[in-house]
């Protein structure tokens, strides 16, 4: 008997060194996978018949199935085996794909002639990876105009398209599938949830994946599979492995669900924490208290980079609603910069939008919650003008004029990537053309997440035109810092005004320029404006720098993934025999 067989603590106790890492558990299944295809899962027994064995007898099978006219022509013919990726223990073997089973061995089936009663297989039925059955549908659940395969209860069935994805399972009734679903059948019987397994295990995986690159749709040609080494172990031995990977995947599932818990509970603490920091009902004497607990807690509660979002979020939040900074009552209040920005909007003689009019004042509760010198606005009070860009055609031409699209617009920023260029005349030119400060929002794309979102036009691309899915948003610099009117439009305050009404439109979600002047939020005086700009940036920056411990941290933990994976499949034979 072998020495390293893997047991339910030795699993554990490679789990416990990387629980945090992001991929710890689909890392760990692929782990059990390789242990079982390499004769390391469970003990060799001298008792089994060798593989050695078996494979004769298969040959033999095939042979006269063969003489029989029972196979087909290119099944007939033995393979040449590509090289073997690893070694094997001794009772195992080596053996080709199509020396051992009958890849495809489906019969076609015209649709017509489809059995109403029986099961019909499709790959959306079959989860990646796991090989669990999702749904078992009869032919007349489906409509289907195309030839199908059959298959035979107890054959494998393997989705030969984007086989990355890994979908594999055993029959256990006879049936129909997709032509992109292949059946496996052994010329000789073996335990079909092993053979299933080895068809999911890694290095098959990547074997496939090397053989569908560099196309769209992806799918393994029989020419490849036939060729593929397989790794055949006794056939008792094949059902112990079986049994131990069973026995794994069901730890593994358990470690998943105790994981998502633990998230759940920690991501339900963060909100909590940092919710209280932004309820309409936080007093103003209870809020240091709020934010002292938050802080303290966001060491422990934060553990993913993806958890930054939330703060990130809450920042912005309490940047709007005047809890960051200190107001001061020497600053000049917002309601001067705001007739300053009327009267460079009456004087802009070229702007071609309207204000929007007839709009009810902001609520006498609102009034009262805003801080000193603070205005409750919409954003036609702060725009000089807000207009569409071009719909004209645009391409790489250089030598015409540069315009912005949805993509140069992305995180808050504006990107000079991927620039295309468009015929437009002088006048147009002068009517589209940005000017820093600008503010450019997005009104139209399909994701509700993307529609609204802004950036700041930086001197770079002063002059510049943009597109008509983008909205320019043109205020009086002098007296209004952009970088705070983008805040506001990222807080949740402007997101749940814009995505509400929207939320449920099929295709593209729209934002109109009355529906972006419509949108409200507080304006504080023009000094605190700058000092909230400034804290934001700064809190920004330690965001980025958690962020990028975080992945720093999660980069650490998946390389400790893999040395121990890797120590673990590839052990000194001193190693384990101390070990054990």
């Amino acid at each position: 008997m072998t020495g390293g067989a893997m047991n339910a603590e030795r699993l554990l106790d490679v789990y416990e060194q990387i629980s945090e890492a992001p991929d710890a558990i689909a890392r760990l299944r692929r782990f059990v996978l390789d242990l079982a295809v390499r004769g390391k899962l469970v003990e060799q027994d001298a008792a089994d018949e060798p593989a050695q064995s078996l494979v004769g007898k298969i040959e033999a099978e095939r042979k006269r199935q063969a003489k029989d006219g029972e196979i087909r022509k290119r099944d007939a013919k033995a393979v040449a085996m590509l090289p073997p990726p690893y070694e094997l223990p001794a009772s195992w073997t080596w053996i080709a794909v199509g020396n051992c089973f009958v890849y495809d061995a489906g019969a076609k089936t015209d649709p017509k002639n489809l059995v109403e009663n029986r099961w019909l297989l499709e790959l959306e039925d079959v989860e990646k990876d796991t090989g669990r059955l999702l749904q078992k549908l009869l032919v007349s659940d489906r409509a289907s105009k195309s030839t199908k395969s059959c298959f035979n209860a107890g054959d494998v069935l393997y989705g030969k398209l984007r086989p990355y994805l890994n979908k594999v399972i055993v029959a256990d009734d006879m049936g129909y599938s997709t032509t992109e679903i292949v059946a496996i059948r052994p010329y000789l019987p073996l335990y079909s949830a092993y053979v299933a397994l080895a068809f999911r295990r890694p290095d098959f995986v990547d074997y496939v994946e090397r053989k569908g690159q560099g196309t769209k749709m992806p799918r393994l040609r029989t020419e490849d599979a036939v060729v593929a080494p397989f790794p055949l172990p006794p056939l008792a031995e094949q059902h112990r492995i079986v049994t131990k990977v069973d026995e794994l995947m069901a730890l593994c599932d358990r470690l998943e669900e105790a994981r998502k818990s633990r998230e759940e509970v920690r991501d339900k603490l963060t909100a909590a924490s940092l919710i209280r920091l932004t309820a309409p009902d936080t007093m103003e004497e209870d809020f240091p208290t709020h934010a002292a607990f938050a802080l303290e807690a966001l060491p422990t509660l934060t553990t993913r980079p993806d958890q930054i979002k939330t703060l990130r979020q809450t920042i912005l939040n309490l940047a709007v609603r005047g809890k960051l900074v200190e107001q001061d009552a020497a600053d000049e209040p917002a309601s001067v910069s705001l007739e300053r920005i009327a009267e460079a909007r009456d004087a802009d003689a070229s702007r071609k939008s309207k204000r929007a009019r007839g709009l009810p004042p902001s609520s006498e509760t609102e009034a009262s919650e805003l801080p000193i010198g603070w205005e409750g606005v919409r954003l036609s009070d702060i725009a000089v003008s807000m207009r569409y860009g071009t719909s004209i055609k645009c391409g790489a031409d250089t030598s015409l004029v540069p315009v912005l699209r949805i993509p140069n617009v992305s995180s808050g920023e504006v990107t000079l990537d991927d620039m295309k260029f468009g015929p437009l005349n002088e006048r147009e030119q002068a009517d589209l053309a940005l000017a820093t400060g600008d503010l450019l929002m997005i009104r139209s794309n399909g994701s509700l997440d993307i529609v609204g979102r802004s950036a700041v036009v930086p001197a770079e691309a002063d002059g510049m035109a943009f597109a008509g899915y983008l909205v320019r948003l043109r205020t009086d610099v002098e007296h209004l810092n952009t970088k705070y009117v983008w805040m506001a439009m990222n807080s949740q305050l402007i997101r749940d005004q814009i995505e509400k009404p929207i939320r449920s439109a099929v295709g593209l979600k729209n934002v109109n320029l009355t529906e972006f002047g419509n949108l409200s939020f507080w304006l504080p005086p023009l000094a605190e404006q700058h000092r909230i700009v400034a804290k934001v940036d700064a809190l920004m920056a330690l965001c980025d720098r958690l962020e990028a411990a975080l992945t720093t941290a999660e980069t650490t933990r998946t390389r400790l993934l893999e040395a121990l994976l890797h120590e673990a499949l590839e052990p000194a034979t001193d190693t384990l025999e101390a070990a054990e």
